[in-house]
């Protein structure tokens, strides 16, 4: 049994390589949600609509696990509902449903506050914060709200700090997901340095200039486009698009 689970071992890392995709993301086990929560999802999530109907019990089984996994808190007199619960869970899941390793391991809380919030890490008030110390997202409900409601103005809070706890996990660890995203974030940098790319980034204005503050933020303001602009993105800036799809295995929904 050893000799046979190393060689498939092997055999995975060699397809993952080859083939840039994991050999499969998920096992054939299903956990579901309560009715209520599910008819949240299906009535308030559209990218869950998309999905195929093995797909979408993929994307229930995530959720599942992730509020099982996950203390969503309310501040500052914020009452958590069954619909932030699945909203947050729907954010994060739909941002790693390409990924085998799905949970974010240096995510333990998610925190809510009713609006923008005072962050002692800097001094000034956040809409979004990730704290990988503390193992904390914190969040304003008023712009994660109007975040997923508003599907293409390319300003999601939620996907922009859950990117954030995933680069960093993808910083820090060696499994083939956080191989791959390291691989195509650094085929997104050397695009970057390109002369032509360069021009066009001058040309369009495309991207935020937030998007510019550092490399973090440029790779969190890139998923937010590839969600909620998707054809623009591809048509604008095709290679860099290839790579983010790639970086996150993301085939599903017509991405």
């Amino acid at each position: 049994m050893g000799i046979a689970f190393f060689l498939f071992r092997v055999f995975e890392n060699w397809f993952a390589s080859n083939f840039d995709r994991p050999l499969f993301r998920h096992y054939f086990v299903y956990r579901k949600l309560p009715p209520s929560q599910l008819k949240i999802l299906q009535n308030e999530f559209v990218f869950y609509r998309m999905l195929s109907e093995k797909n979408k019990k993929q994307f229930v089984h995530r959720m599942a696990q992730f509020l099982s996994e996950k203390k969503i808190i309310g501040r500052e007199e914020v009452i958590i509902t069954e619909k932030m619960k699945v909203l947050v869970a729907a954010i994060a899941c739909m941002l790693s449903f390409g990924r085998r390793n799905y949970t974010y391991n240096l995510v333990d809380f998610i925190l809510i506050y009713p609006e923008e919030f005072y962050s002692a890490i800097n001094d000034a008030y956040h809409k979004g914060e990730f704290n990988p110390r503390e193992k904390v997202i914190v969040l304003s409900w008023k712009d994660f709200e109007k975040g997923y409601k508003i599907e293409n103005d390319n300003l999601n809070i939620g996907i922009h700090e859950f990117t954030h706890a995933m680069q960093l996990e993808a910083k820090q660890a060696r499994d083939l997901d956080s191989a791959r995203f390291s691989k195509h974030f650094q085929a997104i940098l050397k695009q970057l340095m390109r002369q032509d790319v360069k021009d066009q980034l001058d040309k369009t204005r495309y991207f935020r200039e937030y998007a510019f503050a550092n490399q973090y933020e440029f790779m969190a303001v890139l998923t937010e486009y590839f969600f909620e602009s998707p054809e623009d993105f591809k048509r604008i800036f095709p290679k860099i698009y290839e790579h983010t799809k790639k970086l996150l295995n993301f085939n599903f929904a017509d991405y």
